[in-house]
C-alpha cells in the first residue's frame, strides 16, 4: 500500500466552503474527506491541519466559540495533527478620509505547510502528499519535493471556489473537491472527549 499524508490549508478550505453558501459542511471530518479522496491502493497515514486562532474582538466572540469546539472535536480524531499559526494585528487606513482601524492578517500557515511537507518528504514519511489548498505560496515547497524527490508525488485538492493555476501545474496532479465527498465527510453531530466532555455541532452549521 502507498503511505499518504494529508496536509489541509484550513482557512483556504473554510473560505471556499464559505464562498458556495455551504455553511451546514463547516463541521467537516477531515480525516474522512481525505480518506475519501484517495485511491484504493493508498492508505492514510497521517494528516496535518493548519489554522490559527480567530481572535475575539469586534463581537465575532461566537466566531472564536465556534472555532475552538470545532477544533477540539478535531483534537479527538486518531491520525490528526492541528498545527496552529497566529493572527497578526495591523492598522488599516482608509484612502479618502484617513480613518484607521485594527484589522488582522493570519500568518504562519503556508509557513508551517511548507515545512510539514519538505520535513517529511526528507524523512521519508510518505509516498504521495494530499495538500489541500489552493495557496499559490505553496508552489515552491512543491516544486521542491520534484525536483528534491523524484519518487514522491504531490496532489493538490482544491477547496471549492479555489483555484490556483500555479499550483496546479506544480503538482503531479491536481482536482477539485466535490460536495459529495464533503457531505458524505461529516462529524457526528455529538462527539465525547477522552474526558467525558460532549462537543455538539453548532446550532449554525446545521
Amino acid at each position: 500500500m502507498k503511505r499518504v499524508i494529508g496536509y489541509i490549508d484550513g482557512f483556504n478550505l473554510y473560505f471556499g466552503l464559505k464562498a458556495r453558501g455551504w455553511k451546514r459542511y463547516f463541521w467537516l471530518d477531515p480525516v474522512a474527506l481525505v480518506s475519501r479522496l484517495i485511491r484504493p491502493e493508498q492508505h492514510l497515514i497521517a494528516l496535518h491541519y493548519f489554522t490559527a486562532r480567530i481572535r475575539d474582538s469586534r463581537g465575532n466572540a461566537e466566531d472564536a466559540k465556534r472555532q475552538t469546539t470545532y477544533l477540539d472535536a478535531l483534537a479527538s480524531l486518531d491520525r490528526l495533527e492541528i498545527h496552529e499559526g497566529h493572527f497578526l494585528e495591523k492598522i488599516r487606513e482608509c484612502r479618502r478620509c484617513g480613518n484607521r482601524w485594527p484589522d488582522y492578517e493570519e500568518k504562519m500557515t503556508d509557513v508551517n505547510i511548507a515545512t510539514r511537507i519538505l520535513m517529511d518528504a526528507h524523512e521519508e514519511q510518505f509516498d504521495t502528499a494530499m495538500l489541500v489548498s489552493a495557496d499559490s505560496d505553496l508552489v515552491t515547497p512543491v516544486r521542491e519535493i520534484r525536483e528534491r524527490f523524484p519518487d514522491k508525488r504531490v496532489i493538490a485538492a482544491m477547496p471549492p471556489r479555489r483555484h490556483s493555476h500555479d499550483l496546479a501545474r506544480a503538482a503531479h496532479g491536481h482536482f477539485q473537491i466535490g460536495e459529495q465527498n464533503i457531505r458524505k465527510s461529516q462529524l457526528p453531530d455529538e462527539i465525547e472527549t477522552e474526558s467525558g466532555f460532549v462537543l455538539k455541532r453548532p446550532a449554525t452549521w446545521k
